[in-house]
């Protein structure tokens, strides 16, 4: 499958970096506004066509589909773009800003006929799956609760222009930036959010974004949850789910500023312990694996008539009705419902 990425950041470079050695797609062409020093040294040393224009690329016959590393405010048209030029489509997380437009968007790429992927990379990670398997075949019992922390410190040196430095495009602080992985981490595990109780706070990023940002949930099969996220502090993540079993808890990083590429592709996990409520805890092996590469095949294999993507339309919906609920909360100070 040959791809085109729009967007060649920090981001957009490592994700052409995660399918260098991959049998199954190869990236062949960029686009992106600036067209900066960086963007064209990357372009070159991947041997990448550098369009003009989002158009132009997408009328290229070389290019099977598009890869949108940009900021979500723009995700809604360039997915319906894609899909009516016949492109299939990866797109970025989070989706889109509001359930309106993934319901759009959604609506585009069915009628295309064409695949869109949804870049909710941990998912992938076979430590991720281990987890989910354990939950499911009742090794950790009654789910009671889980539970997710994000942290880093980006948001203390974010440039002014960065969209996760505006508030309009990046509400709630970290949601959209980290806090969206677990909120899709939790539909994966123990399935639909039915109502939502968020706080979110500035404290001390250099502009007027919110940086404190902490989530109450109530699942539809009953279990509770919880969602914090902050941008000025240590970088640090951790994922706990306990049962009436055993808790497990995953451990790892976060995406922080001058990481290397490996790091932010095959690092998101460091630790992964099950506790029992009786006997010695059981440490598993964290393997070292790309998840972005795995998605992006994973993506190709469903473009190409294989397994479906495995993060479902309505999966891609209901997180975005779910981060809708949460942003609707910071600012009513009340349980919202999600729609």
């Amino acid at each position: 499958m040959r791809l085109g990425i729009v967007g060649l950041g920090w981001w957009g470079g490592t994700l052409v970096d995660s399918v260098q050695r991959s049998e199954e797609l190869s990236f062949v062409a960029a686009y992106t506004r600036s067209r900066s020093q960086h963007d064209q040294e990357i372009a070159a040393s991947h041997q990448l066509r550098l369009f003009d224009s989002y158009p132009a690329m997408l009328a290229a016959a070389d290019v099977d589909g598009v890869v949108l590393a940009t900021p979500p405010v723009a995700h809604c048209s360039q997915i319906i773009a894609a899909a009516a030029a016949g492109k299939h489509v990866f797109c970025e997380k989070p989706l889109v800003m509001c359930r309106q437009e993934a319901q759009r968007a959604l609506a585009a790429v069915r009628a295309a006929g064409v695949t869109l992927g949804l870049g909710y990379n941990r998912r992938f990670h076979p430590s991720w799956i281990d987890l989910k398997h354990r939950i499911g075949s009742g090794e950790l019992g009654v789910i009671l609760h889980i539970e997710c922390t994000m942290s880093g410190p980006n948001g203390l040196t974010l440039p002014a222009g960065a969209w996760r430095a505006i508030k309009q495009e990046a509400p709630c602080g970290g949601l959209f930036p980290m806090g969206v992985h677990a909120v899709d981490g939790m539909i994966d595990l123990v399935g639909e959010v039915d109502q939502v109780f968020c706080q979110s706070v500035h404290r001390a990023v250099p502009n007027d974004t919110d940086d404190t940002t902490s989530v109450l949930f109530r699942m539809k099969q009953g279990m509770t949850g919880y969602l914090g996220t902050m941008m000025a502090t240590a970088g640090t993540f951790r994922f706990q789910v306990y049962g009436s079993k055993a808790m497990a808890l995953l451990g790892g990083s976060v995406h922080v500023a001058g990481q290397s590429s490996q790091h932010r592709r095959a690092g998101l996990f460091g630790s992964y312990v099950i506790q029992p409520i009786k006997g010695d805890s059981l440490t598993l092996e964290v393997p070292q694996f790309d998840v972005n590469r795995a998605e992006l095949e994973a993506f190709a294999r469903a473009a190409s008539g294989g397994a479906p993507y495995p993060i479902t339309d309505e999966q891609m919906i209901h997180v975005v009705a779910v981060t809708d609920a949460i942003i609707a909360s910071s600012k009513s100070n009340k349980v919202e419902a999600v729609a």
